[in-house]
């Protein structure tokens, strides 16, 4: 299945291009979104990628658009942004970034790599194959209290106990190494089902947030993104579950106006720390044309911020 750039018109729009303008990509998965963007460069114009994911790295579109001199590929996280381009952009002249999170349609239609409840494969899960713990491993030491917390806070799933309860008892006796293993053990322990939500759906989703660090990446990066961008760059970033939403709309407001109000204080306005953007319009969401079309899609949340 190709995989369709979700809200792929309103990105562009939000970004505000500038034909000569420096521009980072911070996912670029299969370079839908980077396309879009180096078609309205010109030859001045820049455009730094990344992805942990040696796939996308290698994938025919990365190929393809390798041999365009204005673009530049990274492999791996997007919290090293400011320490691959520190050498070729300073601080303060990038024109926009954009962050588009959660896990692709090819990672999501693979089976070997373990994201999808729906396909029997390895217990994996990792956007980055050749570094840190897969689920499986991962799964296979995780002290029960931890695991109980993560499918908590991370899937927000009201069953957390029982199921981690379960999950270290099946590994005391059969170690879990697959997809379909685990998503029929979770199905087996929850009492209650949700209609139209496959019951591993949660815990799925913080097994891999915690699995790859995504949360706690969100914040780096965004922290590294503001400083980068100069006044007038746009930051956008399109998140697809509540707790990166949530990140990314508490990072703006606390980057928005005053960062400091001390209520009663008696202090003068310019003691005060202002904030270094500014909130852009409402919060974008695909239309039903797109939903249609991708129905992944229905879930994308875009929040945009411009530095001031």
């Amino acid at each position: 299945m190709e995989h369709l750039p979700v809200l792929f018109t309103e990105t562009l729009h939000a970004l505000n291009i500038k034909a000569e303008g420096i521009y980072l990509d911070c996912t670029f998965g299969r370079g839908g979104h980077s396309r879009g963007i180096l078609e309205k460069l010109n030859a001045e114009g820049q455009l730094f990628a990344f992805d942990k994911d040696l796939d996308a790295i290698n994938s025919s579109n990365a190929q393809k658009m390798g041999l365009d001199s204005r673009f530049n590929l990274h492999h791996g996280s997007f919290i090293e942004l400011e320490a691959t381009i520190k050498n070729k952009v300073s601080h303060g002249l990038v024109n926009g970034i954009l962050i588009d999170l959660g896990v692709s349609s090819p990672q999501l239609d693979n089976p070997e790599r373990g994201f999808s409840f729906l396909r029997d494969g390895v217990l994996d899960m990792r956007m980055n194959t050749e570094t840190g713990l897969s689920a499986k491993q991962w799964l296979a030491q995780v002290d029960e209290a931890e695991l109980v917390q993560i499918l908590f806070d991370y899937g927000e799933e009201r069953f957390a106990r029982r199921i981690a309860h379960a999950i270290v008892n099946q590994r005391e006796q059969t170690p879990l190494i697959s997809t379909l293993q685990l998503a029929t053990l979770i199905t087996e322990v929850v009492p209650v089902k949700e209609k139209y939500k496959h019951p591993a759906t949660r815990s799925f989703q913080a097994i891999r947030i915690a699995v790859n660090h995504e949360l706690d990446e969100l914040k780096v990066v965004l922290q590294q993104a503001s400083s980068l961008l100069k006044p007038g760059g746009r930051l956008v970033v399109i998140s697809f579950h509540s707790l990166e939403d949530r990140i990314v709309k508490r990072f703006i407001r606390s980057e928005s106006g005053y960062k400091y109000l001390p209520g009663k204080l008696p202090i003068k306005e310019v003691d005060l720390e202002l904030g270094i953007l500014k909130k852009i319009g409402k919060i974008v969401r695909a239309g039903k044309e797109e939903i249609s079309l991708n129905p992944r899609s229905r879930s994308a949340v875009m929040r945009i911020a411009e530095r001031i």
